[in-house]
């Protein structure tokens, strides 16, 4: 059984309710195209589809296959509501399961799908054994209890998210505020009031952002040495962000700049990189709170054993470790070994303490012209500490030196609109560029920075539904523009 939705209670009602009535949840991102959604809903062979708060069913829904029955939670769009049957009036009109299901730990629970940066996306398959043991471990590793307050706002289809938010509310019955939109996720973060916040670089990295520009960094540190100020400061900014009562910061998904996290620490908020994917529950790593050293992402979590295998490919074997590919055998085998290792795809490294450190993606790594290998990511993270910047693309094999390719927020496109901006971003991107190159071994060093024109979004295929990069997509887009830009030295403007 399918469901597609933004957060909210009823999504998470609707999964416990699939699981009581003995089906396998098949979440959906709610921001698909048509044709993802039919190669989803075939490939899983769901026989019914509840649809939720949506704000692009126009767009998805012609991918649903017929036959497929559909059903209406209360948010849904309007067209559902008047072409389905309502989930309000089945509740109302249909006795509850004289027996409800009580599933088998080993039974299937849900088929999550891989938001994919390549090609189509993977069913992996968890059970209910691999929920439970990452829930109730996951809740003794962060000491959560039921005065905790959450904001959910990434999409509960993805793992981490339905880890952390539903299966912790089931166990611990925590509070749990729903973000409305992206427009008002400022007001909502701030009427939330979160004690535990997770969120991706991207989210942390605005966070920097908004609040360098209203106290650029220097003038900060100036005001937190001023004894009788520092508290009233720290209390400040962070309220201004909604986390003056956080007490556990997480960041994981992407490497985290290490000037934001050093940015975080003086207000005195700790953020700890976690990591892990779908195909493990999110359940990998996490930085101890009082051991954190910058770049790396903490030792395993209980339960979890991890090693540097063939080419310096990071691997790991827990009960959080999926079942495997739905319907791919070969890539199930290719990716989980016999004796239950995982095949992370990324590249790093194991300290004495055995914390980890992430270095890149075995794919996503490049040899540039003179046969040297460069990591884009901790290149991109370094980037993106610009006030303005959104996002950043490094590439660069073949290339003499690499480039890297860059989207502006809409804020300060809307200010470049206007022409006077422009000479003095194109500046700060020069110097951002002498900073980042100082900071980086010779044969990483750019050449280039180019300002696309176009937003990098789910829509146009670049980003995933988790803001991850579609690097392939990417060069492929602009594959004319790089061959010329990667000839020039400085700051260029797509034209």
């Amino acid at each position: 059984m399918a469901l597609v939705s933004k957060n909210c209670a009823e999504w998470i009602i609707t999964d416990v309710a699939i699981w009581m009535a003995g089906g396998v949840s098949v979440p959906l991102y709610p921001t698909l195209v048509a044709e993802t959604v039919r190669q989803i809903m075939e490939h899983s062979e769901s026989k019914f589809l509840f649809v939720g708060k949506l704000d692009d069913w126009d767009m998805m829904k012609a991918g649903v296959p017929d036959g497929v029955k559909q059903i209406a939670l209360s948010l849904a769009p309007e067209d559902a509501l008047n072409a389905f049957p309502k989930w309000s009036d089945i509740i109302r009109d249909t006795a509850p399961l004289a027996e409800v299901n009580a599933p088998d730990m080993a039974d299937l629970a849900t088929i999550v799908y891989t938001s994919g940066t390549t090609g189509m996306p993977k069913g992996v398959m968890h059970d209910f054994q691999g929920l439970s043991i990452v829930g109730e471990k996951m809740i003794k590793v962060y000491n959560l209890e039921p005065n905790e307050r959450m904001i959910s706002y990434l999409p509960l289809s993805h793992v981490a998210e339905r880890v952390a938010v539903e299966i912790a509310v089931l166990y611990v019955g925590n509070k749990i505020f729903f973000a409305e939109s992206l427009d008002t996720f400022g007001e909502d973060i701030k009427r939330a009031q979160p004690t535990v916040f997770f969120a991706v670089p991207r989210i942390w990295s605005k966070f920097y952002q908004k609040a360098s520009e209203a106290v650029p960094p220097k003038k900060l540190n100036t005001l937190l040495k001023i004894p009788f100020l520092n508290k009233i400061i720290k209390k400040k900014v962070l309220g201004a962000m909604g986390l003056d009562e956080c007490r556990i910061a997480l960041s994981g998904a992407a490497a985290l700049s290490p000037e934001i996290i050093t940015w975080f620490k003086k207000l005195g908020l700790e953020i700890l990189e976690v990591y892990g994917m779908t195909e493990n529950l999110a359940w990998s790593h996490t930085t101890e709170e009082g051991d954190q050293q910058i770049g790396w992402v903490g030792t395993p979590n209980d339960g979890v054993e991890c090693r540097i295998g063939d080419g310096g490919e990071i691997m790991v074997r827990s009960l959080g470790n999926m079942k495997g590919y739905y319907k791919q055998p070969d890539k199930t085998a290719e990716d989980l070994t016999e004796d239950g290792w995982l095949h992370t795809g990324d590249v790093g490294e194991i300290d004495a303490k055995g914390r980890l450190r992430i270095t890149g993606r075995v794919k996503e790594i490049f040899k540039t012209e003179k046969g040297k290998y460069v990591a884009p990511a901790p290149i991109e993270n370094r980037i993106v500490t610009l006030p303005g910047l959104e996002l950043a693309c490094v590439i660069g094999q073949g290339m003499p030196q690499p480039i890297a390719l860059l989207n502006i927020t809409p804020e300060e496109q809307e200010k470049l609109s206007k022409g006077a901006e422009k000479e003095h971003f194109t500046k700060e991107l020069e110097k951002l560029l002498a900073r980042v190159n100082e900071q980086i071994d010779p044969h990483e060093r750019m050449s280039t920075l180019v300002v696309c024109k176009e937003a990098w979004t789910v829509e146009n295929n670049m980003i995933t539904p988790t803001l991850k990069l579609k690097r392939n997509e990417i060069e492929k887009h602009y594959a004319d523009g790089i061959a010329q830009w990667g000839k020039t030295r400085g700051v260029v403007w797509e034209a």
